[in-house]
């Protein structure tokens, strides 16, 4: 999550600083202390007041994560982002037990970026539980089964088409655990990664530690993050073309998808 000094130094601020809009402001605020007969100081201090709303009004917002539910999904996306969400709430009981200065300045700054990265994994993590949703559909012995029976029956004219659609239904869900396998295996990798880091951070806040011990703390924090994000585009990714590439064109008769 940005913080206020990154959402105030942005363009948007900056042209509203030097926008026509806030000399009026600023020029209302101080004829209206003149009306009131406020004095010069009353003036200034009006006429100024004024602009700083205009200009604090312009400031970004910061952006409402995601709201996090990790018993809103089935297992195993369920039990992973649940440790995740642990470990960032182990990072926050150690930043606040620690006392005030540089290195728990530094560390909640650390938090925020955390934060942004629990965010990406729960997006990962709905992604990865729809896939999961999508294959229980798709049962894969009943498919193979008629299968089985339309390349052993003997042939008539639509034999053909029987199978391909079959064999397409078999490499689809064959798709599906290959996508959902390497997603859960990268999103594993990216939970023991933060993890790790938490632990390094309440080894911290325990110890006579500085700034200077912090190593490559925020490195890892960012690359945490950036992969996170990369990881959630690629699902994305896979998930449009997925669902455009496995859409049939034509219901083929004699096939059928039932429930696991």
């Amino acid at each position: 999550m940005p913080s206020f000094r990154d959402r105030f130094l942005t363009p948007q601020v900056a042209r509203a600083i030097t926008s026509p809009s806030a000399i009026l402001v600023t020029a209302a605020g101080a004829s209206a202390a003149i009306l009131l007969s406020l004095g010069p100081v009353g003036v200034v201090l009006v006429g100024a007041g004024a602009f700083a709303a205009r200009v604090l009004a312009s400031v970004p917002r910061n952006p409402q994560g995601p709201r996090i539910s990790p018993g809103s999904l089935v297992e195993p996306w369920k039990s992973l982002m649940k440790g995740t969400v642990d470990a960032k709430k182990r990072f926050g009981t150690a930043t606040r037990g620690m006392q005030s200065g540089p290195l728990n300045d530094r560390l909640l700054e650390l938090g925020e970026r955390l934060q942004a990265g629990v965010d990406q994994a729960w997006l990962v993590a709905v992604a990865g539980n729809q896939l999961s949703l999508a294959r229980r559909q798709i049962n894969s012995d009943s498919i193979a089964a008629e299968l089985h029976q339309a390349q052993t029956a003997a042939p008539t004219q639509r034999s053909h088409q029987t199978i391909e659609a079959l064999q397409a239904q078999l490499s689809a869900a064959q798709r599906l655990d290959l996508t959902i396998s390497d997603t859960y295996d990268q999103l594993q990798l990216l939970d023991a990664r933060i993890d790790e880091m938490v632990t390094r951070t309440v080894e911290l806040s325990v110890s006579q530690a500085t700034t200077d011990d912090l190593g490559g703390l925020g490195a890892e924090v960012d690359s945490i993050v950036n992969d996170m994000e990369a990881l959630r585009q690629a699902v994305e990714e896979t998930q449009g073309t997925s669902s455009e590439r496995d859409e049939p064109e034509e219901p083929q008769l004699g096939t059928s998808t039932g429930s696991v």
